[in-house]
């Protein structure tokens, strides 16, 4: 039975994840080289949905809000000093790959959480290139090339990182993963 409202853990974790997106974005080690106009993909927002997937829609929520605010903090072009770019859209990466997860867990677990992790990343390469476009920071068939180019690598590494990490903390919750020490 699930937990509900801000259990010591969900405010731990919140913090844990929104922390080790930071330190992704700081170190740049959120950055993954690809051979793409651009050169990175992100992988700063995988933590928004692994949130989302372990602690529920509103922890998922408030790790993407808080990418969000790094994000605009550390911008260096104007498109990511807009916070209805930088920060709105990542808001909903955590919670779209919830409900994706929660919607499909029962069927299969591996497949729901490959798909929320696709979902949880498209919410955040649409969703900010809609508000990029919508705030004329971009062209459409710009944003469009840019969603193409970064979303299909980001999407295949937030499948494997989201997959890895939950599945092994399942484990270890289960007591699957407990060394007999």
């Amino acid at each position: 039975m699930e937990q509900k409202g801000f259990t010591v853990r969900r405010i731990v974790i919140a913090g844990v994840l929104s922390a080790i997106a930071i330190l992704l974005g700081a170190t740049r080690l959120g950055f993954i080289p690809v051979p793409t106009a651009a050169g990175n993909a992100t992988i700063m927002h995988v933590p928004a949905i692994i949130g989302g997937i372990m602690e529920g829609w509103v922890v998922g929520g408030i790790i993407g809000f808080i990418f969000g605010i790094f994000s605009f903090l550390q911008a260096t072009i104007p498109l990511f000093k807009d916070p209805l770019v930088a920060i709105f859209p990542r808001i909903f990466i955590g919670i779209t790959a919830y409900f994706t997860y929660v919607g499909l867990k029962r069927f299969n677990e591996y497949v729901a959480l490959i798909v929320a992790a696709a979902v949880g990343t498209l919410t955040n390469t649409v969703l900010v290139l809609t508000m990029a476009v919508v705030r004329g920071y971009m062209a459409p068939g710009v944003a469009l090339g840019v969603g193409i180019t970064h979303g299909i690598p980001e999407i295949i590494v937030a499948c494997i990182l989201v997959v890895a990490v939950v599945a092994a903390w399942k484990r270890v919750e289960t007591g699957r993963g407990r060394s007999k020490v």
